[in-house]
C-alpha cells in the first residue's frame, strides 16, 4: 500500500513580515526625496512666533526649534544647525543682532533679521554683524521667503568661496614644501657635484705629486676621510691647496 503524497500549504506572510518586507523600498523613496530645509525662530512674542511658525510649515520648511531670545537662539542653532535661522532684532537676555553675530561668526547658519524698524541704524547693525537678510514687520509671505531663499544662497556661495579658498591655500602650501623639497634636492647634487670635482683634482693631484695610481689615489681618499672622519671634500680642498700651491709655485720658476 502506497502512501499518499501530501502537499504543504502555501506559506503565508503575517502583516509585520510584509511590513519588513516593504521596509527597505520605503527608505529608498524617502532617500530619494528632498530634505526639508530646516529652520530655527527666534521671536519674543508668542502670537507672532506662532504666525511665523505657521507660515513657514504650510510653505514646507521644517522649524526644528523655536526661541524667545537671543541666548535660546543661539544654543537651539547650535544645536540643530539649521538651513537658516529667523532672528527678531529686539529680543530679552541677547537682542537678535548679537546673536546673529556669534552665529555668523561660527558660521553655523545663515541669518534673516525681523524687525518692527526699518532704520538705517539697525539694518547696517544687523549687517555688519552678519544677517544676510532683514525683513520688516508685519511679516508677508511675499518679502519673508524669497529672503530666506537669498539669505540660503548667499551663504553656501560664501561658504563655497572659502572652501575654494581653504583648498587654493591647501595646494600653495603643498606647492611650497615641494618646492622646498626639489630645492633642497638641487643644492644637494649640486654639493655633489662640487664634491666630486674636487675629489677628482686632488685624485690627480696625488697622482701626479705623490706616485698614486688613479685607483689607490681614490681608496687613499676614501679611507682618510673615513678613518679621519673628515668630509671627502674637506680632504680634496686640502690636497689641493698642498699639491696645487706646489704646482703653482714650479710654474712661477718657470
Amino acid at each position: 500500500m502506497s502512501a499518499e503524497k501530501t502537499t504543504e500549504p502555501d506559506e503565508v506572510l503575517t502583516d509585520d513580515e510584509l511590513q519588513a518586507a516593504a521596509a527597505p523600498e520605503q527608505s529608498i523613496e524617502e532617500d530619494d526625496k528632498p530634505r526639508k530645509r530646516t529652520v530655527v525662530v527666534a521671536e519674543d512674542e508668542s502670537v507672532n512666533r506662532m504666525d511665523l511658525v505657521a507660515m513657514l510649515e504650510d510653505r514646507g520648511y521644517e522649524v526644528v526649534g523655536e526661541a524667545a531670545n537671543g541666548e535660546e537662539a543661539v544654543e537651539l542653532t547650535r544645536k540643530f544647525r539649521p538651513s537658516v535661522v529667523c532672528m527678531d532684532v529686539k529680543m530679552p537676555r541677547m537682542d537678535g543682532i548679537e546673536a546673529a553675530g556669534i552665529i555668523c561668526d561660527e558660521n553655523i547658519a545663515p541669518v534673516v533679521m525681523l524687525t518692527a524698524f526699518s532704520q538705517s541704524d539697525l539694518v547696517k547693525k544687523a549687517t555688519g554683524a552678519g544677517a544676510m537678510a532683514y525683513v520688516t514687520k508685519p511679516y508677508e509671505e511675499s518679502k519673508l521667503l524669497p529672503a530666506l531663499e537669498v539669505a540660503m544662497g548667499r551663504f553656501a556661495e560664501i561658504n563655497d568661496l572659502l572652501d575654494n579658498v581653504e583648498r587654493s591655500e591647501s595646494k600653495l602650501h603643498e606647492t611650497e614644501e615641494q618646492l622646498k623639497k626639489a630645492e633642497e634636492q638641487l643644492k644637494k647634487a649640486e654639493e655633489t657635484l662640487e664634491e666630486r670635482k674636487l675629489v677628482d683634482r686632488a685624485k690627480g693631484l696625488l697622482m701626479d705629486k705623490a706616485d698614486f695610481s688613479e685607483q689607490g689615489a681614490f681608496r687613499w681618499i676614501q679611507k682618510t676621510s673615513m678613518d679621519q672622519r673628515i668630509p671627502k671634500k674637506r680632504l680634496a680642498m686640502a690636497i689641493i691647496a698642498k699639491y696645487g700651491d706646489q704646482k703653482s709655485e714650479a710654474e712661477d720658476e718657470r
